[in-house]
């Protein structure tokens, strides 16, 4: 009789998942389940619970929506890199803009993907960043290098995010602690920056870029 060695079990990526929209993130974390060497630990559907469900929760992967309440994607991957560093990011998003590849890459974002990949491409990717890779949907890059670098300033974004609900220069400038003329200066230099023809169409293309 032989003696037989043990099989060593494989360590599962502890992931976390953030997306708004119920059915989609059961279904992700449904698909991840399936993976040998994946275990979905956590699901939020605000942006602003991705912090603390990564610490309680000892996580090594976030895959993250964009559009969420509470904070966005990208701007949870900024506060993750910030208070837990060691945390891989994925944005994994419908939104598949040029725009938004830049601005994730910038907050930290590990890897950036579309939602209509297939879930396998979603797993390696999750392994890949986990190895120290970057991992970006190429025909995204490509049309992100071709799209050039968002020309509105910080300050720009923000009155022109503050102005998308409609609110009059008076209530973007008390929100932003800017004085009128300041708001209507920033307002003027995005509507030009974006080949608009007033602040509302800005907006329209400011979003559609993934500028805003």
């Amino acid at each position: 009789m032989t003696d037989q060695t043990p099989e060593t079990p494989v360590r599962s990526v502890r992931v976390l998942l953030a997306e708004d929209q119920g059915m989609v993130r059961e279904a992700l974390a449904a698909l991840l389940g399936l993976e040998g060497d994946i275990e979905v630990v956590a699901q939020v559907s605000r942006g602003d619970l991705v912090v603390d469900a990564a610490i309680q929760h000892d996580v090594e992967v976030a895959v993250l929506d964009i559009e969420m309440p509470g904070m966005t994607g990208i701007e949870a991957a900024a506060e993750l890199r910030r208070r837990r560093p060691g945390t891989k990011v994925v944005i994994a998003t419908t939104f598949g803009r040029p725009g938004y590849l830049r601005r994730a890459m910038e907050a930290g974002a590990d890897a950036f993907l579309v939602k209509d990949a297939p879930a396998a491409e979603l797993a390696q990717a999750i392994r890949r960043v986990l190895a120290g890779e970057r991992v970006i949907d190429p025909t995204l890059a490509a049309a992100a290098l071709a799209d050039g670098a968002n020309p509105l300033t910080g300050r720009e974004r923000d009155v022109l995010a503050a102005a998308a609900d409609g609110a009059v220069n008076a209530d973007i400038a008390r929100r932003l602690h800017l004085s009128e003329g300041t708001v209507r200066n920033y307002l003027s230099m995005a509507i030009q920056k974006t080949s608009a023809r007033n602040r509302t169409e800005a907006v329209r293309v400011a979003r559609e870029k993934g500028w805003l």
